[in-house]
């Protein structure tokens, strides 16, 4: 708890959701220190919060979507995801459902599944559809870079599986998705020859 006092103090101060993916110069400024952003908002439509993060990748926007969009790899991206499986998808790869178990620290596991619609190479838009996250809806979005760099962006409104206070979730969201965007761009950039 201690750890996260931070966290809960800055979260207390958050302004309102994004409107948009704009980032401001400190933004950029830490992404090109090769820090990610990550930041989370109380959101007014009652659920725990919009998360949104960015982190700039050493690999071009075809490694990095291979990446993300790899089943098999989520855990090696997200520690705390245990399972994942495509139950459905287009034969055109323009969507699929994916069915996760998630398990994180001393909290009971839960399940999650989620569609995913595909702009290859460029976004990936999702929503939930089963399971004990009742609000999940977000995209991630990859723009090109100089040098065949990518910055990911992501956003997601979400709720939290279990009851815990709005603040709670949300500082966990916040280091969950730092946590994720550093992991993204490891295993991105161990994928480039």
């Amino acid at each position: 708890m201690r750890r996260m006092l931070p966290a809960l103090l800055l979260l207390l101060a958050a302004g309102p959701a994004r409107a948009d993916w704009t980032l401001d110069d400190a933004a950029l400024r830490q992404l090109s220190r090769g820090a990610v952003h990550a930041e989370v908002h109380p959101d007014g439509g009652g659920v725990s919060g919009v998360v949104f993060g960015a982190v700039e990748i050493d690999a071009p926007p075809a490694v990095v979507w291979r990446t993300i969009t790899d089943c098999g790899r989520a855990g090696r991206m997200a520690p705390s995801v245990k399972s994942c499986r495509i139950t459905t998808s287009d034969p055109e790869g323009r969507w699929d459902v994916r069915e996760m178990t998630v398990r994180s620290g001393i909290m009971p596991a839960f399940r999650t599944e989620f569609r995913s619609d595909f702009t290859p190479l460029r976004s990936i838009r999702f929503r939930c559809t089963a399971g004990d996250i009742r609000t999940c809806r977000g995209e991630w979005r990859l723009e090109p870079l100089a040098g065949g760099r990518t910055r990911v962006l992501y956003e997601n409104r979400a709720s939290s599986p279990f009851p815990a206070p709005a603040i709670v979730a949300r500082a966990a969201m916040r280091l969950d998705l730092a946590d994720a965007l550093r992991a993204l761009r490891r295993e991105a950039e161990s994928r480039v020859p």
